[in-house]
């Protein structure tokens, strides 16, 4: 098969095609022939080293697919109300820039009712994300307030849209113009430029001094002592990704006084159970929201997939409003 390689850690030119062997699914697994490929920041992360696949993932980068199941564990897909020749997305730890990518029958869920396979592979990394944080450790209720930073990223798109349709109301940080009309297209409340505005006055302002009752924080580093300013009593943070840095000074007493909470977590490294788990919520809970189109998805770029390093510099631009999605 035809797969997109890290030759060696670098720039987006490290990114090389290459033929490798065809994967073979093991017990529990099936074997997807991939139509497209999501593009995330942790792909950019692994091809610089600094996010090495966890063990026996594989080495090639990418976490999210969609195409048609050709192989498989015929009683983990028949469980799943799966078979062969149906179309899917999946997320998978590692092997997704490939024409053929295993996965955990788990992991995979069905191409929502009209979604194309390039919508689809925008999917399983930013919904699993959004639902495991958002709505699981955060516990984010409808009439509560979001606070998004990132707003425009596809974890961002995705959060903007799930929460709106669960009742929240939704703030985001944005670093354009263009960046904050497109997060309110999508249903977000308000917009706050961080590049004119300070984020925890802006958000006290919003909520009438109160703050936001949820932070999802892919920044960290100095923005997690605001976060907990601009936080409502009893509010909750969540960090998944620290794109501003590993440390950060708070004060602890705050968080005693207002009962804050501060959670953070990974996904990749977590158990092929864990991950069924979510994708089984998000097939009761989301899915229905995807295909009524009250979630709707957000494409930037289509590329082939021959061209990745592209792909990944556009990434690393921060131009783009949503997904990057590489096709096969």
């Amino acid at each position: 098969m035809l797969a997109i390689a890290i030759t060696r850690p670098g720039g987006p030119e490290v990114l090389e095609r290459v033929e490798r062997p065809d994967p073979v699914p093991a017990a529990g697994e099936c074997l997807i022939r991939v139509a497209a490929s999501g593009v995330n920041r942790p792909d950019v992360l692994q091809r610089k080293g600094g996010y090495p696949p966890p063990p026996g993932a594989s080495e090639l980068p990418g976490l999210e697919v969609a195409g048609e199941i050709v192989a498989g564990d015929a009683a983990a897909l028949a469980a799943a109300g799966l078979a062969v020749g149906d179309r899917v997305c999946a997320l998978v730890s590692g092997g997704g820039y490939a024409q053929l990518c295993v996965a955990p029958v788990g992991q995979c869920l069905p191409v929502p009712q009209g979604w194309s396979l390039v919508e689809a592979a925008s999917l399983p990394e930013t919904c699993f994300t959004v639902w495991a944080n958002v709505f699981e450790r955060a516990a984010l209720q409808a009439g509560e307030t979001l606070l998004i930073h990132g707003g425009s990223s596809g974890i961002g798109v995705t959060a903007i849209q799930m929460a709106k349709a669960q009742g929240a109301r939704v703030l985001v940080t944005v670093g354009s113009a263009d960046k904050a009309a497109a997060c309110v297209a999508l249903g977000a409340d308000v917009a706050i430029n961080y590049r004119e505005q300070d984020f925890v006055e802006a958000t006290l302002a919003a909520t009438a001094g109160r703050g936001a009752d949820v932070i999802l924080d892919m920044v960290a580093g100095d923005y997690i002592a605001r976060d907990l300013k601009a936080l409502a009593d009893d509010g909750r943070v969540a960090i998944i990704a620290v794109q501003g840095g590993v440390q950060a000074q708070i004060d602890a007493g705050q968080v005693l006084r207002r009962r804050l909470t501060i959670s953070g977590s990974t996904l990749r490294p977590r158990s092929v159970e864990f991950k069924s788990a979510l994708a089984q919520a998000l097939r009761g809970r989301v899915w229905p929201l995807l295909e009524s189109g009250r979630v709707r998805p957000v494409v930037f770029r289509e590329l082939p997939a021959e061209r990745a390093a592209e792909a990944h510099a556009l990434m690393e631009s921060n131009q783009h409003i949503g997904k990057i999605v590489l096709t096969w």
